[in-house]
């Protein structure tokens, strides 16, 4: 049986050994589409793109302007017919995030409010990590978004993609993740967001497809490993990597685009009740040329 380093928090500990106690140990050539970067146990948020960047010998972009979290549209794998369909703003902000803004709007469940505040005091403020309102919002809450490249410096090749984003008024980091795509053992092509947390990550794999209206709906929602769906991964002291998918909680988000106006709304519900509700609205910077 495995156990998490000793060199960190106790409550790292206790989670770390819970997905040992309760998940599977796995091997990282067969499981190469979940395999994603683990945060250090001395802070995630801003310093772990310092981190990455030095461990995997990358250096930060600065030059680009125009980020997306996807380079093309066509790294998704839709069918011509999906292609066809989808909001062509839709498509412009997954290849161009940088290039906009985000306003937030929290409603939660009454019922898992406790669940988010204990999770905000014990991990999320020290983190920088699922910042996330207690209180729903009444009002809109604007968000710094960020698009980080990390480029092979020899061949000037993208090689990591962080999404990084903080309140404006505050500057506190909610979420900072790496996105690529991966292909699942079925053969289809999904987002991969990766959440880097101490000794390990929390990894979210979302199978997209596009609605009747043209919107662009991500969902994780699968059985089993090998499927989409929420993964926590670690490695033990010895080096050994550990998995757990958390079957019961389950991600849809939708980006839409009508009249105009890009919205995004992500659901997220455990045991399929609704927990907490993000919505988004997306707009583009005005630059001056």
């Amino acid at each position: 049986m495995g156990t998490p380093n000793r060199k960190q928090t106790f409550q790292d500990w206790i989670t770390q050994k819970w997905v040992i106690l309760f998940g599977n140990k796995i091997d990282a050539e067969e499981h190469k589409w979940l395999i994603g970067p683990f945060g250090s146990t001395n802070g995630i948020g801003l310093k772990f793109i310092q981190q990455l960047a030095k461990k995997e010998h990358l250096v930060i972009d600065k030059h680009k302007k125009d980020r997306g979290l996807i380079q093309s549209i066509n790294q998704l794998k839709l069918s011509e017919n999906e292609l066809e369909a989808l909001s062509q703003s839709v498509i412009d902000f997954y290849e161009n995030t940088s290039n906009y803004d985000l306003d937030l709007k929290v409603k939660w469940n009454p019922f898992f409010k406790g669940f988010g505040f204990l999770i905000k005091i014990i991990f999320s403020n020290r983190i920088e990590q699922l910042n996330v309102p207690i209180q729903n919002s009444k009002g809109s809450k604007g968000l710094k978004s960020e698009i980080i490249h990390l480029l092979e410096p020899t061949k000037n090749e993208i090689k990591r993609t962080i999404w990084l984003r903080a309140y404006k008024t505050t500057g506190q980091v909610v979420y900072s993740g790496v996105y690529e795509t991966c292909t699942i053992p079925s053969g289809e092509t999904c987002i991969k967001a990766i959440f880097p947390l101490p000794n390990g990550n929390a990894i979210v794999i979302l199978k997209p497809r596009v609605g009747i209206n043209g919107e662009l709906i991500l969902e994780s929602s699968g059985r089993r490993i090998g499927d989409s769906g929420f993964y926590f991964l670690l490695r033990d002291s010895k080096g050994q990597l550990w998995t757990k998918f958390i079957k019961s909680f389950k991600d849809k988000l939708v980006v839409s685009c009508e009249n105009d106006e890009i919205t995004a709304v992500q659901t997220l519900t455990l045991w399929n009740l609704r927990v907490l509700k993000f919505e988004y609205e997306i707009k583009k910077i005005q630059r001056n040329v």
